[in-house]
């Protein structure tokens, strides 16, 4: 039973050694005598024992390979430390077996002068705003590099940018002195706006005014004037009548009697405002005053 049971497990074990199972998005580079034969692809694949070696096991994901922290010098000669992360993938791996002996090592080292070399072009200022054209330049300068490794950089990304306190201390001041000039030039822009509309308010306040004065000026004048008018028309009104009843009959001696009248009534009213009365010479004569004042209506008669 010994020999059968040593026998069975040298089966178990050939059967083990020929039959080689590859997982998905995996790839394994075969070598026979030392030499590359081929690249296994995932599922069941055979082998020769004894023969074939398994060299290089190889994941065909895309893997994130964090770049170490460094320190990197500016253009304005600024000391700066920088860190980042790189994502590559193997899409040949025949040349990252046997292009580079270490693909992952490679990758890093290149993008650390890489990006030495990117941000030795820039001022400290502009590496916070250039980060795309950083990462931009990395990946472009790995990936011309990498072709022969078999290996695809994807992306680059920078983590960190840190500058030395004392320059973070001086960014700082630089951000508050811009933060108070930015309030200093709002406060004075409103100040000078509300300023604008006090005076667009005055100067409205005084057209109105003035267009006010005109329009009760013209209206004054207007009422003034149709008042003498309807004042001269009345009047004309008056004499026409007058005329008129004076042309009919008996209008003279109405006349007459009015002007008597009136003549007596003013120097009663001359009497009672004082102890003196001046008396005209021919007061006596009262039919030759009257005739006086009827010569005079009919000489207005005539001219009207």
């Amino acid at each position: 039973m010994t020999p059968f049971i040593v026998l069975l497990v040298l089966v178990v074990l050939t059967i083990l050694m020929t039959v080689k199972v590859v997982p998905q998005q995996s790839a394994y580079i075969l070598e026979r005598l030392g030499k590359f034969y081929a690249v296994l692809q995932p599922g069941v694949n055979f082998i020769i024992p004894f023969f074939d070696r398994i060299a290089y096991k190889y994941t065909l994901k895309e893997a994130a390979v964090d770049i170490p922290e460094q320190i990197c010098i500016t253009r304005d000669n600024v000391q700066v430390r920088m860190d980042g992360v790189i994502f590559i993938q193997v899409i040949d791996p025949r040349k990252a077996a046997y292009g580079i002996s270490d693909y992952t090592f490679a990758v890093i080292q290149l993008a650390q002068t890489t990006m030495r070399s990117e941000i030795g072009k820039l001022d400290l200022d502009k590496t916070f705003e250039e980060r795309m054209t950083i990462n931009r330049a990395v990946v472009e300068s790995i990936d011309e590099a990498a072709t022969g490794w078999g290996v695809k950089v994807l992306r680059y990304e920078i983590k960190n940018i840190t500058p030395p306190q004392s320059v973070l201390i001086a960014m700082e001041k630089q951000m508050q002195a811009e933060r108070e000039r930015r309030a200093v030039i709002l406060q004075s822009d409103g100040e000078k706006q509300a300023a604008i509309n006090v005076a667009e308010g005055q100067k409205q306040k005084v057209v109105l005014e003035s267009e006010g004065i005109r329009l009760r000026q013209i209206n004054e004048a207007e009422g003034e004037a149709s008042a003498l008018k309807s004042v001269a028309e009345a009047t004309a009104e008056s004499i026409r009548l007058v005329a008129q009843a004076i042309r009919e009959e008996g209008g003279a001696e109405a006349v007459q009697l009015k002007v008597a009248e009136n003549y007596v009534e003013q120097f009663g009213k001359i009497a009672k405002a004082g102890n003196t009365l001046i008396l005209p010479a021919n007061l006596a004569d009262m039919g030759s005053l009257i005739a006086t004042a009827l010569t005079v209506v009919k000489s207005s008669e005539q001219k009207h």
